[in-house]
């Protein structure tokens, strides 16, 4: 596979990620370089590893990766989803509460929304193995990239979300939840 084939790659995967990190930016009340880089990182980490994962568990897992993995994801990022248009209820609700919301930026949230945009690039290390792909550079191209795009979209989201407010955070659940539904769609 060549470089710009891993580059493109890359791009492709990151998608779901770079789209979730702009809801994380809209949706948050404050951004700052350790939360840029901490969902930079932890995106382009699982993005980078899933592969790795996927290539060698491919001949173990590949029949249950993909016939799970539109699950797991619309079930993740809708439950996140669900979580930040309820709080964007209780904002509009009772807006003196909006500084005591959840950190977006938590490790636990962006634990679960990495596993959740990387499930592809599970089946696409499973894919690799099938061509024998060099699986560490393509993986490290992935990471790279994702971690770019994530970066990029949590401060575009950021200026999105002081223009929108409550809206940016009621618009980011939902938008979560849709790509949930998006990547079961796809899948089925």
């Amino acid at each position: 596979m060549d470089l710009i084939t891993q580059i493109l790659l890359g791009f492709c995967l990151a998608a779901d990620a770079f789209a979730v990190s702009i809801t994380n930016g809209m949706c948050s009340s404050q951004i700052n370089q350790k939360n840029v880089l901490s969902t930079a990182l932890t995106f382009g980490s699982f993005q980078a590893v899933m592969p790795l994962l996927g290539y060698t568990l491919s001949s173990t897992f590949t029949e249950i990766i993909s016939k799970y993995q539109h699950y797991i994801a619309l079930f993740l990022l809708s439950a996140i989803g669900i979580n930040m248009v309820v709080d964007a209820i209780k904002e509009y609700k009772h807006p003196e509460n909006v500084c005591s919301t959840k950190n977006i930026f938590a490790v636990g949230n962006l634990l679960l929304q990495g596993v959740a945009t990387s499930i592809d690039a599970l089946a696409v290390g499973v894919s690799l193995a099938a061509i024998s792909a060099n699986i560490s550079t393509t993986s490290l191209i992935i990471g790279v990239v994702t971690f770019i795009c994530c970066a990029v979209g949590v401060v575009i989201g950021r200026k999105f979300g002081l223009l929108l407010g409550i809206r940016a955070k009621l618009g980011g659940g939902i938008l979560l939840i849709l790509i949930g539904v998006k990547i079961f769609a796809e899948h089925m």
